[in-house]
């Protein structure tokens, strides 16, 4: 059972959208969530001046970028997106141990300039749009739950101070990386909430139970007819 504050801190709010619908989505929730996610097709369009339209009230940012490419690409990406002030970054584990440290080297030489709290980064290891079959159809053959241990083992031991991975995996995860590691997991829906694109999922509760850091819930909320109110039923459930 988490107390009112530790599960607000727990739920990221992913704002899959427009900035017109963001900023409404945000000042909807100032006050009731404590972190937002800004993926790929908003932080493209808008740059780094949605992180900090965020931050203006008060709400913490995931910046969910998916960072891959070479190392001396992502040191330079990783820095570049860590000056938005973000407060945590996602790069794909996929990319190799080089290019996790490489990432590593960024978000610090970022730290240093801003003068600031480091950006936290989470290792992205199997997508949760993918299953086993999806796996196979790219040429991994391995099961799924060992090639998520592989790729966080190796994301970790890398210098990410986390992972993303899908509620099914946490409890492993969090036995495998550690009380300390930061496990965010995407594919949460609260109970009779249609599951979309997702293939691996489960409830708010049970991916705290088995050992989630943080919850990134979407739809869920940003499309329920109240989201304050959605999003106050998600902390209630992880309260009782």
């Amino acid at each position: 059972m988490l107390s009112e504050n530790e599960a607000r801190d727990a739920v990221i709010v992913a704002l899959d959208c427009d900035r017109d619908r963001a900023i409404e989505l945000a000042d909807t929730l100032s006050g009731v969530a404590s972190w937002v996610k800004v993926g790929m097709t908003l932080f493209f369009r808008e740059g780094p001046s949605i992180v900090r339209a965020m931050q203006d009230r008060g709400l913490s940012v995931f910046l969910d970028l998916k960072v891959f490419d070479i190392p001396f690409q992502v040191r330079g990406a990783v820095e570049s997106a860590s000056l938005s002030g973000a407060d945590i970054l996602s790069i794909h584990a996929l990319g190799s141990s080089a290019m996790v440290a490489a990432a590593r080297e960024g978000a610090e030489a970022a730290a240093k300039e801003r003068g600031g709290k480091r950006t936290q980064l989470v290792s992205i290891s199997v997508l949760t749009s993918m299953d086993q079959s999806s796996l196979e159809e790219i040429g991994i053959e391995r099961p799924l739950k060992e090639e998520v241990a592989r790729l966080a083992s190796l994301a970790v031991g890398a210098g990410s101070d986390g992972i993303v991975c899908s509620p099914q995996e946490a409890a492993e995860m969090r036995a495998l990386l550690g009380p300390e590691a930061l496990i965010v997991t995407p594919g949460v829906r609260p109970a009779g909430a249609a599951v979309g694109d997702q293939r691996r999922v489960a409830t708010p509760a049970a991916a705290i139970a088995a050992g989630a850091s943080k919850l990134v819930v979407g739809r869920p909320i940003t499309q329920a007819e109240d989201p304050a109110a959605a999003m106050r039923a998600i902390v209630d459930e992880l309260c009782h």
